[in-house]
């Protein structure tokens, strides 16, 4: 069996895996925690394994929200430091491997079958390069290199890059984040879901019309990000209506950067939660795809790049498996 963990600030999902034909299948034993109802990820494993005695382990992998330094991860949003040697003793393996989340996400894309895919650019299907970005608590990208036989899945930290605006109105956008941010404003301030609601406060204080009541009751019980999408997209508010506009515009940019930067002619992956949430505003006018093929003389190579949006959640989770079951046994 393999111990496949996908870990994040809010929830962590552990699972086993059974391997079988060489691949490996999933097993019904999964479990969904609270992160910060624990003091690390290695008292969630040991309370997972708890519940499956004598269950041998021939390896175990997990995909971290965290940058990676010689087996060793500090936890996005967690107190928690995480090393490959403290996991392998509470799991009792020995074959063992911490992956960045998004690292993990990329490997899983390659398990997904078609029908887990929203397409937004069907482009050319070639062998190649390909990346995933994924907007959520955050902004993860990573890419897939492919090396003649297989990818190869190498994570980063491009979410943290400079945020670089295309036209006045995303200049003034700069301008009022670096208000609050300082000089460096990173794409993760406005391609995730805090991104969001910075981009739908930019329009609202920029503009002259009021916040209805109802909706300033939605975004104050609830999730911000959520109420600003339903508003926007079933069009009951025209503020964030643009909001989401012009976030789905900014998420096409930022994939073509990423795009551009690893020759991705194999494909983009989005992933994250919520692009399958805004998948009607994502298509509606082509608004994603016309900002990722706005690059001047390379639109056509880009128009030419396929582009699909993850309708699994589960893809970090079934890549960490993966990689488990193809690279540790």
């Amino acid at each position: 069996m393999i111990l496949a963990g996908d870990v994040g600030g809010t929830k962590a999902v552990l699972a086993l895996f059974e391997i079988k034909d060489g691949r490996c299948r999933r097993a019904s034993e999964e479990v969904v925690y609270a992160s910060r109802d624990a003091a690390s990820l290695e008292e969630l494993v040991e309370r997972f394994l708890h519940g499956f005695p004598n269950t041998p382990l021939a390896a175990a992998c997990f995909g971290v929200a965290g940058t990676l330094v010689e087996g060793k991860a500090d936890a996005v949003n967690l107190p928690w430091c995480i090393t490959e040697a403290n996991l392998a003793r509470v799991a009792h393996v020995s074959r063992i491997k911490l992956l960045n989340d998004l690292e993990a996400a990329a490997y899983g894309m390659l398990q997904l079958p078609t029908d887990e895919f929203a397409v937004l650019n069907p482009g050319i299907a070639r062998r190649g390069n390909a990346a995933v970005i994924a907007a959520g608590t955050g902004l993860g990208e990573a890419l897939l290199i492919w090396n003649g036989k297989h990818h190869l899945a190498i994570s980063s930290e491009g979410g943290h890059a400079s945020f670089s605006p295309r036209n006045e109105e995303e200049i003034e956008l700069l301008r009022h984040l670096q208000k609050q941010f300082g000089d460096h404003v990173s794409w993760e301030r406005v391609v995730s879901g805090p991104g969001q609601w910075n981009i739908y406060h930019f329009l609202r204080e920029t503009g002259s019309e009021a916040e209805p009541a109802w909706l300033a009751r939605n975004i104050e019980t609830g999730d911000a990000s959520a109420a600003i999408s339903e508003a926007g997209i079933s069009g009951r508010d025209p503020v964030c209506a643009r909001a989401v506009e012009l976030f789905a515009s900014l998420y096409g940019a930022e994939a073509s950067n990423l795009a551009l930067k690893a020759l991705t002619i194999g494909g983009i992956y989005i992933g994250g939660g919520i692009a399958p949430k805004i998948l009607p505003a994502l298509k509606q006018n082509d608004r994603f795809l016309r900002a990722f093929t706005d690059k001047g003389r390379f639109s056509k190579l880009l128009r030419e790049i396929p582009i699909k949006v993850a309708l699994n959640p589960r893809a970090p989770l079934l890549g960490a498996a993966a990689y488990a079951a193809e690279r540790l046994l």
